[in-house]
């Protein structure tokens, strides 16, 4: 690769920055954005909603539950190798955190020390709903949910933009190709 490019791509990935931050500066400070922003990221945290959401699918014996925790855990374990992996390779320092001060009424959050490529909360959140997901409609309500997720931490700039479209993408197709996965291991019951 030749500087030029290398210098193209971060022109392309420093736009969309950019306008990321440019739409939700247009809602920071805010107190119901960022309450909002708040309790999606915490939700997030540590798989805490993905947890929830494979017990309440589990909560009757059978192949149902059998599903919920294949899926869960190996969504949860795929994406935490995937995204230490990546961060480990870009290490791209994170946003400025220039938090307003009305943050002080919202919900507090964990402000991660890792590197900011890959958004680990949206690569685990679109992985899991792609995996977790039984139809159409739990994939949607899922992939919205994983949406959030992600405007979320550029809302509270613990990530740049392009950080949470590079999670959204490696978390997809991670997502994709371990859904026949689980499907495998659970056929013949």
């Amino acid at each position: 690769m030749s500087p030029g490019q290398v210098t193209d791509l971060g022109s392309v990935l420093g736009a969309i920055d950019d306008a990321g931050d440019a739409l939700c500066e247009r809602l920071r400070g805010r107190r119901w954005a960022d309450a909002a922003a708040a309790i999606l990221s915490n939700l997030s945290d540590y798989g805490f909603v993905w947890v929830l959401a494979a017990a309440v699918k589990a909560r009757r014996p059978g192949k149902r539950r059998r599903r919920a925790v294949a899926a869960l855990a190996i969504a949860g374990c795929a994406s935490y190798g995937v995204n230490r992996l990546v961060k480990g390779a870009v290490r791209r320092d994170r946003p400025p955190c220039g938090a307003p001060g009305s943050w002080r009424d919202v919900p507090p959050v964990r402000r991660p020390a890792s590197s900011s490529f890959p958004s680990g909360h949206t690569l685990a959140a679109f992985c899991t709903a792609a995996v977790l997901s039984e139809n159409a409609a739990q994939a949607a309500v899922a992939l919205g949910f994983a949406s959030a997720v992600a405007a979320s931490r550029v809302h509270l700039r613990a990530h740049h933009t392009s950080d949470v479209l590079g999670g959204a993408l490696i978390g997809t197709t991670l997502g994709a190709v371990l859904r026949p996965v689980v499907d495998v291991l659970l056929r013949g019951e």
